[in-house]
C-alpha cells in the first residue's frame, strides 16, 4: 500500500507525495502529458528530441547536470509514445535544487541555436545507430506502420524518418515546447522521507509563479477495426531469420489489461511457460521467443517476436505460434498454471515498489490515467482475473483477420 497526499496550484500543476522515511533519498518526478502520439505526422520524433534538449541548458542554469552532480544525485529521462518523463534521485537535504532545477526548464529552454544543433545531432546519430545501422533496429519502423493506419502509434518515439529532425527549425521546436511543457500539463511525484507542508512551500515557491499555457486538445483519430491480416516480408544483412506478429489490444485503462498481461506472462514469462517449454525446447523452432505487451494509453498491441532455429522455415515457425494460440484460445487455463503467473506478476509488482523512484513514477502514470489511486489496486486487479476472462480475450485478439506479420528474412 503506497500512501500520498495530493495537492494543485493555480497554475494547473498536479503534486502528489508519499512519505517513506526508510530512506535518505528522495525521488523527484515530473510527467509531461506529451508522447510522440502529440506529434504532427509531418515533424514525427520531437517528443524524444525534448527529452535531450530539456538537458541542454535553461534559462537560468546553463548545466543541468553539474547541479545535479553537485548535490549528490543522479538523474535521467524517458520518452514514450504516451509521456515524457524526467526523474531526479538525490539526498533529501539537497531536494530544493531539484525544484530550482525543473521548474527553470519549465519556465523556459535556453533555446540557443548551438543548443539545438548539439542535440539535433545526438538524435540523429542515435536514429542511425539504434534504428537504421544496427540489426533489427528497423523492426518498429516497418511493423508499427503495418498495425495502425489512422492512429499516430503508427511511427516509433525516434520518429517516422531522420529528416523530421534534420529539418526541424527553431521555430517549430519553440511552438512544441511551449504547447506542451507547462504546468498544467505535469504531475510531479515527490517520493521519500520528505514532509507535505515542505513540499508545498517549495511547489509553490518554485513553480507557483509559471503561468499555465493553452494547451492543445487532444483529438486523435481512432484506429478503425482491423478485418483483414497484413503482411510484410523484408530481407536485411541480419544472422538469422526473426518472425513478428502483432495483434491490436486494449488500451492500459482498459479493465481487460490485466489479464492481457497475464496472457504475455503464460505465454513467455521464464522456461516453465509455454512458447518456451513448446516452441523452444521440444519442437526447436525457435532458438528465442517472446510475448509481451506495450502498455500504450491508447489501444495498443500484443507482441510475438521469435527468433528461428538456423533451418527451420518461416512458415514452420508461424504454425508453431498458432498452435500455441489455438490452445490458448480453446482450452481454459489450469487452475495450476493461472496461480503461478499471478504469483509471479504480484511478487514482480511488490518487489518494484521496494524502490523509491519506482513509486513516484508508478504515481504519477496512476494520476495521469485518472486516480493516483490506481497504484493500489493493481494486486486486487491481477487476483480477479479468471480463466474464463483469459479465454475470452484470447478469442478477441488473437483472431488472423486481426494479425500484422513481420517475416524479417536473413540475406
Amino acid at each position: 500500500m503506497i500512501n500520498f497526499e495530493r495537492f494543485e496550484l493555480e497554475n494547473g500543476l498536479k503534486v502528489i507525495v508519499h512519505q517513506d522515511k526508510s530512506t535518505p533519498i528522495v525521488a523527484f518526478n515530473l510527467l509531461y502529458d506529451v508522447g510522440a502520439r502529440d506529434e504532427s505526422p509531418h515533424r514525427t520524433g520531437f517528443a524524444h528530441l525534448f527529452e535531450h534538449l530539456m538537458f541542454g541548458g535553461s534559462i537560468n542554469i546553463a548545466d543541468y547536470d553539474e547541479v545535479v552532480e553537485k548535490a549528490g544525485g543522479q538523474n535521467n529521462a524517458f520518452t514514450s509514445n504516451d509521456i515524457t518523463n524526467y526523474y531526479i534521485t538525490l539526498p533529501k537535504e539537497n531536494l530544493e535544487h531539484a525544484f530550482r532545477l525543473e521548474s527553470d526548464r519549465m519556465l523556459s529552454l535556453a533555446f540557443t541555436p548551438k543548443s539545438l544543433e548539439v542535440q539535433r545531432q545526438v538524435v540523429i546519430e542515435e536514429f542511425k545507430q539504434n534504428y537504421l545501422n544496427q540489426p533489427y533496429g528497423d523492426v518498429h519502423l516497418l511493423l508499427r506502420p503495418l498495425a495502425y493506419q489512422k492512429h499516430p502509434y503508427q511511427w516509433p518515439t525516434i520518429g517516422k524518418e531522420v529528416s523530421h529532425i534534420e529539418e526541424a527549425t527553431m521555430e517549430e521546436v519553440k511552438n512544441f515546447f511551449y504547447a506542451h511543457y507547462a504546468p498544467n500539463n505535469a504531475i510531479l511525484v515527490v517520493a521519500g522521507d520528505v514532509e507535505l507542508n515542505q513540499v508545498k512551500a517549495l511547489s509553490e515557491k518554485w513553480f507557483g509563479p509559471i503561468p499555465s499555457r493553452d494547451i492543445p486538445t487532444r483529438n486523435l483519430p481512432k484506429e478503425p477495426r482491423q478485418e483483414k491480416a497484413r503482411t510484410l516480408k523484408v530481407e536485411r544483412d541480419v544472422p538469422i531469420d526473426v518472425i513478428y506478429k502483432a495483434f491490436h489490444m486494449c488500451a492500459r485503462t482498459d479493465s481487460d489489461f490485466f489479464a492481457t498481461d497475464l496472457i504475455s506472462d503464460i505465454l513467455s514469462r521464464g522456461n516453465s511457460s509455454r512458447l518456451f517449454k513448446s516452441l523452444v525446447k521440444e519442437q526447436k523452432l525457435f532458438s528465442d521467443i517472446d510475448a509481451f505487451i506495450g502498455g500504450e494509453l491508447d489501444e495498443g498491441l500484443f507482441y510475438f517476436a521469435g527468433k528461428l532455429t538456423p533451418g527451420v522455415s518461416m512458415k514452420d515457425a508461424e504454425a508453431g505460434i498458432d498452435t500455441e494460440i489455438e490452445k490458448l484460445t480453446s482450452v481454459l487455463v489450469g487452475e495450476k498454471e493461472l496461480r503461478k503467473v499471478k504469483n509471479k506478476a504480484i511478487s514482480a509488482h511488490k518487489f518494484s515498489e521496494l524502490n523509491v523512484l519506482n513509486k513516484a513514477i508508478n504515481l504519477a502514470t496512476s494520476e495521469l490515467m485518472g486516480d493516483a489511486k490506481l497504484v493500489n489496486k493493481q494486486i486486487e486487479l491481477y487476483e480477479g482475473v479468471t480463466a474464463e476472462k483469459i479465454q475470452e480475450i484470447a478469442q478477441g485478439v488473437f483472431k488472423n483477420t486481426n494479425s500484422n506479420t513481420l517475416y524479417y528474412h536473413a540475406k
